[in-house]
């Protein structure tokens, strides 16, 4: 069984002291294959410096919605240049944040609009963060689409059906966190029930959002195990069937990640 985290932070502080050992947990719970995730250009040389160490970790670059504003818009060209470096499969996190709003609108869905085109330009996957900000999220998808295609996935989904199905529409994927095994998440639960589950990946988004039952611990990699099982009781198959669906969907969609051999 392979299980793939399609959305970490290797490089924050929390797994400064032990990265060794949260990757060797990892696979030890067969998680063999991580994404760790850029937010803001200054941490992308760490982040590829951590995906160039270890084997089976890939990583992507961009801004996050909340680091739109703190330094002047990254361009296309600067987003195109680095995805061209090896072990970078994906651009972002991007995409709009109206619940904190820690950068203002207008910053948020210009940056938004250069990860699309560098994603037209190099064909990797667009990592969308999308939080209370549902309509225009979708707005912009859809109207960018018809400019031109390119491929990506709403992360750490916790937003409505509607969103996640307009989403589905236009080719894109849905990751699925460990909010999906909180108490309080029947919502949520209920919408991921009515989504194909081959159109779903699993992530931890570590080292924030430990599933149950770790939560108020740590996020880490080893964890989206936990997510896995509760999304095969989910979706009525076992944990070795939503293991195999989800890591294809992950290799379909980050076509640029090598599957390991064994």
């Amino acid at each position: 069984m392979l299980i793939v985290d399609s959305h970490c932070h290797l490089n924050f502080p929390d797994f400064q002291e032990d990265i060794d050992e949260v990757i060797a947990r990892a696979e030890d719970e067969h998680v063999g294959v991580m994404q760790t995730i850029c937010t803001k250009m200054s941490e992308f040389d760490d982040i590829h410096a951590i995906s160039q160490r270890y084997p089976h970790v890939y990583c992507s670059v961009g801004v996050h919605p909340h680091e739109a504003d703190k330094t002047p818009t990254v361009t296309v060209d600067e987003l195109v240049a680095k995805a061209a470096l090896p072990k970078v499969i994906g651009l972002g996190e991007t995409g709009l944040d109206y619940f904190y709003e820690h950068s203002p609108r207008a910053e948020q869905k210009a940056s938004f609009l250069n990860h699309i085109e560098a994603s037209r330009q190099t064909g990797l996957p667009i990592i969308v963060h999308t939080r209370d900000a549902d309509d225009d999220t979708v707005d912009m998808l859809q109207s960018e689409m018809h400019k031109g295609t390119f491929t990506g996935l709403i992360h750490c989904f916790s937003s409505s059906l509607a969103l996640a199905e307009a989403c589905i529409e236009l080719g894109m994927y849905i990751s699925i966190s460990g909010i999906v095994t909180f108490k309080k998440a029947e919502a949520l639960r209920d919408a991921v029930k009515a989504l194909p589950l081959e159109r779903l990946l699993v992530e931890t988004d570590a080292p924030y959002l430990a599933p149950m039952p770790m939560r108020g611990k740590r996020n880490e990699p080893a964890y989206t195990s936990y997510t896995n099982r509760f999304l095969a009781e989910l979706k009525g198959v076992s944990e070795v069937e939503c293991a195999r669906i989800t890591t294809d969907n992950f290799f379909t969609l980050f076509g640029r990640a090598e599957r390991p051999a064994h």
